[in-house]
């Protein structure tokens, strides 16, 4: 039952982060709408076009400012995150967490109060957002170190697949919580999602439990290996046919029992020499570029391309993350059935590719043919983001050359999602800087990004490939 209630907790808790990140892009068709057909301006006499759009954002460079904000909380996020991971090693994960979301609730509320205070600095929503970029590295490393100090090898693909559509989640709750304010108060659009991850903060503070050993539970068994054990769970995904760790001696220790030293945490050099942090991290550096420029400006592409209103581009944008969790639990479920993660990976983003391209041609022909595009291209997209952040990251914090030292979850964590943040500012920058030449150029750039991620992972995959071919070989006892 502590397991489920990890699991539960923890869910809810990057939800809320999701939940309260997603509404900046429902709002920046507000922010700058077609005044044109609301009519004449109620107030003056005035011919400007822009007269109901909100300054800063009523000038021609409105897609650049738009640009700037996604920067600000992306840029703080990259850079905050690869010091989070060693912070979140070193604190209680539940005071680190829940006072991480509490300042996140602070932060997202004081963009909506710009709305209410009549706020038209530009640099106000910048701190604004910067700040908020900073607090919400404590939630990534901090929930995947929880569930995987729950949960060992055996089926951690599935169950972290499954587990992930806490992002799609929060940006589907996110899309439609914020399309309820955007066209009449659009600050409440940021308060409400500020008030909501505020309180599961609070509500995580008084009921999670970070380790097994905490409440008298047996630790998952990469928690007690010595250097000459193996986990049993972990034999299964080796026996497999692909695998992204190699083999360890069979031998046991004469005293599995005992207990061990307490390890210290891992250091940022020594996790990198984690075998395959680098070529996960650099993927999904690409990857998540792509995703992230689908999150901010998805809304506003189907608002200038298929003409539809704010709310309901922003409804039919949680289409996207609806792909995203089906994409999640079938990358998991197939890389646990292979135990080729990176090979899951490599063979979705081949695939998204073409599909990117379909969607930009051919996914506004009709309300049916974007619907279906739009789940398609979620799937493909977030798949190999969701496996690499979940799976893979937990697989690498406990990799067998850390010799059962499980205090690495956390910095590998951080190090892959903070490399793949990277990717996340600069692709909402690049898009608002390239879609004045059109849009197609902004998915050209989007296209090149997935084949760029995908050729990135050749090295593991073909190690993937040669595990397979040996696998079969000793199977059919060509090879003893």
């Amino acid at each position: 039952r502590y397991r489920g209630l990890t699991l539960v907790l923890t869910f809810l808790c990057y939800t809320s982060y999701h939940l309260s990140r997603k509404p900046i892009s429902i709002v920046k068709s507000q922010l700058h709408p077609n005044c044109s057909a609301l009519g004449p301006n109620p107030h003056n006499d005035s011919n400007s076009s822009t007269w109901c759009s909100w300054a800063p954002f009523d000038g021609d460079n409105y897609k650049e400012l738009f640009g700037a904000l996604d920067n600000a909380f992306l840029v703080a996020y990259a850079i905050g995150m690869f010091i989070s991971g060693i912070f979140g090693e070193r604190l209680p994960l539940r005071y680190y967490l829940s006072g991480g979301m509490v300042l996140s609730g602070l932060f997202t509320a004081l963009f909506g109060l710009g709305y209410f205070w009549d706020i038209h600095v530009l640099w106000y929503f910048i701190v604004v957002q910067v700040c908020n970029g900073l607090v919400q590295t404590t939630g990534w490393p901090s929930v995947v170190a929880c569930v995987g100090n729950w949960f060992g090898k055996g089926k951690r693909g599935l169950i972290m697949g499954i587990w992930n559509s806490h992002t799609s989640v929060g940006n589907i709750l996110g899309s439609l919580i914020a399309g309820v304010w955007v066209s009449s108060a659009w600050g409440l659009s940021f308060i409400v999602p500020g008030i909501i991850i505020a309180a599961v903060g609070i509500i995580c503070f008084f009921f999670l439990v970070e380790y097994p050993e905490d409440v008298g539970c047996n630790p998952p068994l990469h928690h007690v290996m010595t250097t000459n054990e193996k986990d049993p769970e972990a034999v299964t995904s080796n026996e497999g046919p692909l695998s992204i760790s190699g083999q360890s001696s069979t031998d046991h220790s004469d005293s599995p029992t005992e207990p061990a030293e307490e390890p210290e945490a891992i250091s940022f050099l020594g996790a990198l020499r984690i075998p395959g942090v680098v070529e996960f991290s650099l993927c999904l550096l690409f990857a998540k570029l792509v995703s992230y420029t689908f999150l901010y400006w998805l809304p506003l592409y189907i608002v200038n391309v298929a003409h539809f209103g704010a709310k309901e581009a922003g409804d039919l944008s949680t289409l996207f993350d609806v792909g995203g969790i089906l994409g999640g639990i079938f990358a998991g479920l197939i890389s646990d059935y292979t135990g080729g993660r990176a090979t899951t990976c490599c063979v979705m983003l081949v695939v998204a590719a073409p599909m990117l391209f379909l969607y930009n041609h051919v996914g506004q022909n009709g309300i049916s043919t974007s619907i279906a595009m739009l789940i398609v291209c979620g799937a493909l997209v977030n798949g190999p983001y969701a496996l690499i952040t979940t799976a893979v990251s937990a697989d690498l914090g406990t990799h067998e050359s850390l010799k059962g030292n499980a205090k690495a979850l956390s910095t590998v964590t951080a190090i892959i999602d903070g490399t793949g943040s990277i990717g996340a500012a600069l692709g909402p920058l690049l898009a608002g800087l390239i879609s004045p030449t059109g849009w197609n150029n902004v998915f050209y750039m989007l296209i090149a990004a997935d084949v760029l991620a995908c050729l990135l992972l050749a090295r593991v995959v073909v190690k993937e490939v040669r595990g397979w071919c040996g696998y079969m070989a000793r199977k059919r006892g060509y090879v003893r």
